[in-house]
């Protein structure tokens, strides 16, 4: 009897564990879905950029690809990096009812990345000039360093705007940035068009065209910031405060900027060791593709790694420790949910989603031949970014870029590079390198998370609290 009524005890728990994880899935992808959405207009603005200014001719194609390459590697990667840090601080200070200290944190950010900026536009400025000691070709280079000049307005727009998508973020106020992406996205079509085909400055035009559209969108945010009464408790004054947070601002952004640097770097590398192979442009362009699909894939487990991340601050913030469990068991269950799907969807339509992107019979051939290593990455980097979001809400930043350190540049591009060739397996062998980054980053993350002590993480966070 006693037997029995345990058993029927242990069952009430499960189920009402389940249903637990299961209304904590349906708060994240209330917040996911307009990250999503978020991610890709900002990815789309590039993306229009390209595909105006390359209708000019291949040099300005080149130039111009070669540019906002450069400037995401040297520029942009660091803005979205360090904002990063945010996601532990203001995510656990909001979930700790901290509210003003939510806004203070976010103009020291502002403050800190605009300081970073300064350095950062002398290197772009003067990129040109370095690309042709580089021993890249003079026309090329010229344009590229033209394209970036003009591009610096939109680098000091990212050190505003990404401290802003923070501060919503961490409130769960997502609706305002979906909005004002999407709105900043129908706004920069006709001004891209326009700034290059009717003005006069062709590709220049495309770079004023991106500074432009960033500015209205984090000026959108900020003016819904300032406005918007569900900002009322997060408003902070502008004060002294500010300075004062810069060194814990630092010690989150700093490890958070590493974790997205050392995978956006490697990606470039990976691709500049693909122009070293016989028939480098087919394999330059078949890996490009493939990377082009995985990286647009990836916005859909980056907006449920930013749910994860801004749920799991939140409970730890509040002193939650299962609440903030669930949150990361729900953010695991969704992120293997849709790599799953979307490797389905990929493999079943292997031999068409080549077409998206060429025209070319070997091309389209060499990416349908591919296609189960690009699934197994998408499966993957599902996994291990959920994680990842995980780790940004608990404040494991400097865990994470360790991993990705040991990922990119111990596993990943020494086996890239030796099955490329060494082994003589070209491009085939570059995508296996890759995945075994994949790999050891999924591997490595589940463990460290499977062993999270989310007491001690409690502790942590209202040890932050105290502190501040």
């Amino acid at each position: 009897m006693e037997e029995g009524l345990l058993v029927k005890k242990e069952e009430e728990e499960q189920g009402l564990k389940w249903k637990e994880i299961r209304e904590e899935m349906n708060r994240m992808c209330k917040i996911a879905g307009p990250m999503i959405a978020v991610m890709m207009s900002q990815y789309m603005i590039q993306v229009v950029t390209l595909m105006m200014v390359g209708h000019l001719g291949n040099l300005y194609l080149a130039s111009t690809s070669l540019a906002v390459s450069l400037a995401a590697v040297t520029g942009f990667s660091l803005m979205v990096g360090m904002s990063g840090g945010l996601e532990t601080i203001s995510g656990q200070a909001y979930g700790a009812k901290q509210y003003m200290k939510v806004g203070t944190q976010t103009y020291t950010a502002i403050f800190s990345l605009t300081i970073l900026v300064i350095p950062l536009s002398i290197i772009w400025i003067n990129m040109g000039k370095l690309l042709i000691i580089l021993g890249q070709d003079p026309l090329v280079a010229h344009e590229a360093g033209k394209f970036m000049t003009y591009l610096v307005p939109t680098l000091f727009a990212y050190a505003v705007f990404q401290p802003l998508v923070r501060y919503f973020q961490s409130q769960s106020l997502v609706v305002p940035m979906f909005l004002s992406s999407c709105a900043t996205l129908c706004l920069h079509i006709p001004l891209c068009w326009a700034l290059v085909y009717k003005s006069g400055l062709q590709n220049l035009g495309g770079a004023i065209a991106m500074g432009l559209s960033n500015w209205l969108n984090a000026i959108f945010l900020a003016l819904y910031m300032k406005f918007s009464p569900s900002c009322a408790a997060t408003r902070s004054p502008l004060s002294m405060d500010i300075f004062h947070g810069i060194e814990e601002f630092l010690r989150f952004a700093i490890p958070s900027s590493a974790m997205v640097c050392f995978e956006w770097w490697s990606y470039e590398l990976v691709i500049l060791l693909s122009g070293l192979l016989p028939n480098a442009e087919l394999e330059t362009s078949v890996l490009s593709v493939c990377l082009t699909t995985t990286s647009t894939l990836f916005a859909i487990p980056y907006g449920i790694s930013s749910a994860a991340s801004t749920r799991v601050a939140n409970e730890l913030g509040a002193e939650n420790p299962q609440a903030a469990r669930t949150a990361a068991h729900g953010a695991v269950i969704l992120g293997v949910a849709n790599g799953i799907l979307v490797s389905a969807i990929l493999y079943a339509t292997r031999n068409l989603f080549g077409y998206c992107f060429s025209s070319e019979k070997d091309v389209i051939k060499y990416i349908s031949s591919l296609a189960y290593l690009v699934c197994a990455n998408a499966l993957l980097d599902s996994i291990q970014a959920v994680i990842s979001g995980v780790a940004r809400g608990c404040g494991w930043q400097h865990i994470g870029s360790f991993v990705n350190l040991v990922a990119f540049y111990v596993v990943g591009i020494p086996v890239a590079a030796g099955l490329a060739f060494w082994m003589r397996l070209n491009g085939t062998g570059l995508r296996v390198g890759i995945l075994c980054v994949a790999i050891t980053q999924t591997v490595c993350l589940a463990i460290i998370s499977s062993r999270t002590n989310w007491e001690v993480e409690s502790r942590k966070a209202r040890r932050r609290k105290l502190e501040s």
